[in-house]
């Protein structure tokens, strides 16, 4: 059974994604196409949860996938396949350096698949355990809800944006493609195989970022290209060495080699590390994630929370055992808590709703890293738990920004003012999905609390630095967009939503995921979190958390659930006073609708209250090159102490 849904998840988003082009476009074919992506995106959901029940009934990891020589010819092929498309985007762009990386990560592969000089493995090439369940369930219901929601969504976007060639069914079969590949990334234990799909989701992004074919989408989408081939590279060279110095083929033959008997192993890791944070967005390679916001939101949405980036800290929990107290794990902390430093200060001086999302990602994404170089339990759990909770979370927010763009024509926070009584039902989803981020007892602030006591047990001064005031950052930009959202001036009305009901049909659950998780902690802790935790160890680790610890998170939940309803509450009792004495105080007289006063000549001057992104002090243009040279130092330096050292 669990054989079959495997091979269900991997190939069927692909079928989906054939029929969806196959489909065409236009108004004829809109109802067929909501009922293909709904039907496809419950099939995928429902064999996901089903894995989970399987697997996490079982208790023990599944291999399978023993004698593959014909599929490994035929991943080969698709490699080479590839490899000929961004050849042809290279040549006709004009970027012949992504046709030149693209030749070096997958020639290596070729040559070792078809010349046979590593020799046959006989291990398994795929394998299920708990923590391929857990992301099976983050990509198969986050990324399902998000193809739900494209479908609404694109045809607003085409609506608004006549001058673009109208392609939904191309974007929409990517995105099944999308979560195809991840599938069998997460599938695969086979290094050789886990690269092939892991190149498939390098070149989809490249598509969905340049989707509209404008200089900036295509711009942005080579330097994502560029940056994750070069991750590619790196991936390439430790299947290289693995397989032609170590004879190690899966990751869970790469997990049994000691270190000590075999140093060259930390050169696999390394790689393998580097190659990851490429995919995860860390500093230096920061930049591709946040050119991906021209592209539609599902797109980014589906990158910065349940695919793309996701892929890069799976690799990297995945081989966390192997980063604990050593030189390559001291290099992925440095850099991942350099960077959610560095993001979470430049997500406060930016007002542009998805860039700010795009600098969180980011930054979390860096906490993440950080955890898994740590490679203790303790921070293991946390950044388990924060990819669960940020999935969620940053998903919901990303459809929320969209669908407040698609109702107001922009996505700027200081157009949000007020939202909670222009719209409504919007405003409180959002509001979720910020408390969902920053505040107790919702799992990221959980979780970094849990990273602290890792970073301190082990005694990463910098680390503990970092978070801290990471964290102070990061309460800050979101405080200011939530104070934004609940600020209601006099004589705000409610503005028409017209939202589609499919777009509501994905807000409306990850909204009740993000509560319901809440509540579920501890069985997402004890259930799915903590057998991650004695099979990646081998041991059988002891609770992160208590009893005591669930009471208090419930009781501060409680209390945070009742400020946006008595916020919603008292708006809408403000909003219909009229009594000069209740009018806001302005520092001058107040001319009676509470959005102008009487300057000093008499005249009426208008008021608007504006948050202070402090530009001048952390903005992009001033901290970003300093920031990406830093941490280009860091990894250089720390990637040659690790080369010379195995030497």
């Amino acid at each position: 059974m669990e054989f079959s849904i495997a091979i269900f998840l991997i190939f069927f988003p692909f079928v989906a994604a054939l029929v969806l082009y196959l489909l065409g476009n236009g108004e004829r074919v809109y109802k067929a196409r909501k009922v293909i992506v709904k039907g496809s995106a419950l099939l995928i959901m429902a064999a996901a949860i089903l894995m989970a029940v399987l697997i996490l009934g079982r208790g023990t990891p599944y291999p399978f996938a023993e004698h593959t020589k014909a599929v490994d010819v035929l991943m080969a092929c698709g490699e080479a396949f590839l490899m000929i498309l961004v050849f042809y985007y290279s040549i006709r762009y004009k970027k012949i350096y992504t046709a030149v990386l693209s030749a070096c990560g997958t020639l290596p592969i070729l040559w070792l698949t078809f010349s046979g000089a590593a020799g046959e493995s006989t291990a398994p090439h795929m394998q299920i355990d708990n923590l391929t369940v857990l992301m099976i369930l983050v990509v198969g219901i986050v990324g399902g809800l998000i193809a739900v929601y494209a479908v609404g969504y694109i045809k607003d976007y085409h609506n608004h944006h006549k001058n673009y060639k109208d392609r939904s069914n191309w974007f929409l079969a990517m995105l099944f493609v999308f979560l195809g590949a991840m599938f069998g990334l997460l599938l695969s234990d086979c290094m050789d195989w886990m690269y092939f799909f892991w190149e498939i989701t390098s070149v989809c992004s490249f598509l969905l970022i340049g989707y509209n074919y404008e200089k900036e989408s295509i711009k942005n989408s080579f330097t994502a290209l560029w940056m994750n081939l070069l991750g590619g590279v790196g991936f390439a060279a430790a299947i290289l060495y693995s397989e032609l110095s170590l004879h190690v083929f899966t990751l869970s033959e790469l997990l049994q080699v000691d270190r000590t008997v075999a140093p060259g192993v930390m050169i696999v890791v390394s790689l393998l590390a580097f190659a990851a944070m490429t995919k995860s967005a860390q500093m230096p390679f920061n930049l591709w994630l946040l050119g991906a916001m021209v592209a539609p939101t599902p797109t980014s949405a589906l990158l910065h929370s349940a695919t793309m980036v996701k892929a890069g800290v799976y690799l990297l929990i995945r081989i966390a055992p192997l980063l604990s107290r050593t030189t390559a794990g001291v290099m992925v902390t440095l850099i991942g808590g350099f960077t959610f430093f560095a993001a979470s200060l430049m997500a406060i001086a930016t007002s542009d709703g998805k860039r700010v999302l795009a600098h969180s990602t980011v930054s979390n994404l860096g906490l993440i890293v950080a955890c898994a170089g740590v490679g203790m339990p303790e921070s293991v759990w946390a950044g388990t738990m924060l990819i669960l909770f940020h999935a969620v979370s940053k998903s919901l927010m990303f459809l929320c920004v969209g669908a407040v763009e698609n109702v107001t024509g922009s996505r700027n926070i200081e157009d949000m003012h007020g939202l909670v009584v222009k719209l409504p039902r919007l405003a409180m989803v959002m509001i979720i999905g910020i408390c969902g981020m920053f505040l107790a007892p919702f799992g990221m602030l959980v979780a970094k609390w849990a990273a602290l006591r890792s970073y301190i047990d082990s005694a990463s001064v910098w680390l503990v630095l970092f978070l801290v005031f990471g964290a102070a950052s990061t309460t800050f930009y979101w405080a200011k967009w939530l104070g934004k959202l609940l600020a209601v001036i006099h004589g705000s009305q409610a503005t028409k939503d017209t939202t589609h009901t499919g777009e509501w049909e994905s807000i409306y659950p990850l909204a009740g995921l993000v509560v319901a998780m809440c509540f579920l902690f501890p069985l997402i802790s004890s259930g799915l979190i903590q057998p991650v935790l004695n099979q990646l160890f081998h041991e059988e680790v002891p609770p992160v958390i208590g009893q005591s610890d669930m009471i208090i998170m419930i009781l501060m939940f409680v209390l945070i659930a009742l400020l946006p309803i008595s916020a919603v509450l008292t708006s809408k009792k403000r909003v219909g006073l009229t009594d000069q004495n209740t009018r806001s105080y302005m520092s001058g007289v107040n001319s009676g609708d509470d959005r102008h006063f009487m300057n000093s000549y008499g005249d009426p001057q208008s008021v608007y209250m504006a948050n202070w992104y402090m530009t001048d002090l952390i903005g992009e243009l001033k901290i970003m090159k300093p920031c990406l040279l830093i941490s280009a130092g860091i990894l250089v330096t720390m990637m040659l102490i690790i080369i010379g050292g195995a030497i």
